[in-house]
């Protein structure tokens, strides 16, 4: 029987110029290289020019991301942008990037799951391609953390970074197996209750203001390592697939602790998993995007390939996909 599945068909990725060393951090806050290395596996991250919002970053990664799939901005008919970091509270980030890139009149959204983001707004936008509601689908990730830390928190200020990735979905047919290109299978996954663990305390309705990010470290830690898993195992599920099955891993680029302990809970060969976190730091809905383009363009992805995604973020949201490249 013939299904039609979500393809990714291109894959792009977009890093400010501005980098920021540990080095540099030490200047401005009481921490060190080494102390940053040990605990987080961060050597540097990209800050994004005073003048260049998210969009811009957004926009690029598109671009890249349609030239590698050979298509124009003008076959685009759905943008959807994962953010933390819009350029302003309204319009959204995806209708700004709509303008920039060119393309014609369609659908075109933001979703805020924070770290979560880019796996739910796959999971959104697959929901329009494998319907036959969209042809040409642009799903990016986009965000300018180092615009909500407060500098003087060592514990948050040293995690984050600056960047935006972009995949492009089209429909392609296959017969139904596991073996069809496509997305395959997600679980996406959200706790309410434990919002004082990571949250930003400022916004347009509470604050009137912007905020600084706030993380319970400690606490997010041990949540992240048992609830990733468990969404992981739950895609695969959904994929029809197993867990042992995966050629690559491409998580969120959060801490490399984090990183390693799941992927020891799930026995996952270390060298399935493709990892960023060094150069990146942690770079919210744009990190999976930004580490899957890095493993594409070096050549380990490549077409066929069974890749799983995973993330974690504020909310707590968390989330996984099974993606046959």
């Amino acid at each position: 029987m013939s299904v039609v599945r979500s393809a990714v068909t291109g894959v792009g990725a977009y890093l400010p110029e501005g980098v920021v060393t540990n080095a540099d951090l030490a200047k401005v806050v009481d921490t060190s290289d080494a102390w940053i290395q040990e605990r987080t596996g961060i050597k540097e991250r990209r800050r994004a020019a005073p003048d260049q919002p998210t969009s811009d970053l957004a926009t690029e990664a598109a671009r890249r991301a349609l030239a590698a799939a050979g298509r124009r901005a003008d076959e685009v008919d759905l943008i959807v942008v994962a953010t933390t970091t819009p350029d302003l509270t309204f319009p959204a980030t995806a209708a700004i990037v709509q303008r920039k890139l060119g393309a014609g009149v369609g659908p075109a959204f933001d979703v805020q799951a924070v770290c979560s983001g880019f796996v739910y707004a796959l999971s959104v936008a697959d929901g329009f391609v494998a319907r036959g509601l969209a042809r040409c689908a642009l799903v990016i990730g986009a965000e300018e953390m180092t615009r909500l830390m407060d500098w003087s928190d060592r514990g948050t200020c040293v995690l984050f970074g600056d960047g935006a990735g972009a995949f492009v979905l089209e429909p392609v047919e296959g017969e139904g197996t596991t073996d069809d290109r496509g997305l395959l299978g997600f679980a996406l996954r959200c706790d309410g209750t434990k919002t004082d663990l990571l949250y930003v305390d400022g916004g347009p309705s509470t604050t009137g203001s912007v905020g600084h990010l706030r993380m319970a470290g400690n606490q997010v830690f041990r949540h992240a390592i048992v609830n990733i898993a468990e969404a992981i195992e739950a895609a695969c599920a959904a994929a029809g697939v197993q867990v042992s099955d995966v050629d690559w891993f491409v998580p969120h680029q959060a801490n490399q602790r984090i990183i390693s302990g799941v992927g020891e809970r799930l026995g996952l060969d270390e060298d399935k998993v493709i990892t960023t976190v060094a150069w990146h730091a942690n770079t919210s809905a744009a990190s999976i995007p930004l580490a899957l383009d890095t493993a594409v363009q070096d050549g380990r992805i490549k077409r066929g390939d069974l890749v799983l995604l995973e993330a974690m973020g504020g909310g707590l949201t968390w989330g996984a996909c099974a993606i046959r490249m």
